[in-house]
C-alpha cells in the first residue's frame, strides 16, 4: 500500500522539488510563517514565574 506525501500547507500531493510542500508558493508560505512567528511551540505556565507578578 503505498500513501502519498501531502503539502502540510495545502494538503495537496507534494513535488519532489518542493518536498515536503507541493509548490515554491506553499513552500514560502511555511518559511513566512516561521519568520513572523506564527507557529508556536505550547508550553506549561511556569510556577515560579507565575509567583512573582
Amino acid at each position: 500500500m503505498s500513501t502519498k506525501s501531502r503539502c502540510p500547507i495545502c494538503k495537496k500531493p507534494t513535488v519532489h522539488e518542493f518536498r515536503p510542500f507541493c509548490s515554491r508558493g506553499c513552500r514560502d508560505r511555511d518559511l513566512i510563517n516561521w519568520a513572523e512567528e506564527g507557529y508556536t511551540i505550547p508550553v506549561p505556565p511556569n510556577e515560579d514565574e507565575e509567583r512573582e507578578e
